[in-house]
């Protein structure tokens, strides 16, 4: 059996390979997973993206199934047991910054009716379809990403700088990045 071409930074790792080949660069329209994406990615900053893959049950069960609206409500007791989890990133203002971007992430959707109509209307509601072959060509931010930083942080989220930012654009299908000879690329196009 040959072996499909894929982009190379999943390496042999199983999970993280199901991780590409699934989710990676589908693009998201539901809120709920919209926000389950934009609070592993605030956790994942300063780290790698498969330690909070590894993770991401240990996180789905701690932060209520990612459940945005019981998160803004989180308290102090809360709080506290979040920190004292070990499944999780226990990192104290990540905890906090979890919390407060529900809040504004209810804040936008009741502005913008939803979650997923703000941050498409970045990308004109439609994927941006890059061509890249290798790592090296792929960027850490874009003028985009660098505008929704800029926005987000007016908004109050926390947490959302624009590296953080082009990989959820990434992991949410609003550009896709995937190789040109990856099997994936023309899938999502």
């Amino acid at each position: 059996m040959s072996e499909i071409s894929r982009c190379s930074w999943p390496g042999k790792d199983p999970e993280y390979q199901k991780y590409h080949d699934e989710e990676w660069g589908v693009p998201v329209h539901d809120d709920a997973k919209m926000f389950e994406f934009l609070l592993l990615e605030s956790f994942q900053a300063g780290l790698s993206w498969i330690t909070i893959l590894r993770k991401r049950e240990n996180f789905k069960k701690a932060f209520d199934q990612f459940n945005y609206q019981k998160i803004a409500q989180y308290d102090q007791a809360k709080q506290a047991e979040l920190l004292n989890d070990t499944g999780i990133i226990r990192n104290k203002l990540k905890v906090a910054a979890a919390i407060n971007n529900a809040q504004q992430f209810i804040k936008i959707q009741k502005e913008f009716g939803s979650f997923c109509k703000y941050i498409w209307g970045f990308v004109d509601h439609k994927p941006i379809q890059n061509q890249f072959k290798d790592m090296s060509e792929v960027p850490a931010t874009s003028p985009i990403s660098d505008a929704l930083s800029k926005d987000l942080k007016k908004r109050g989220f926390k947490f959302v700088g624009s590296t953080t930012l082009y990989a959820h654009m990434q992991a949410c299908g609003m550009v896709n990045d995937h190789f040109t000879g990856c099997f994936r690329y023309k899938q999502l196009q």
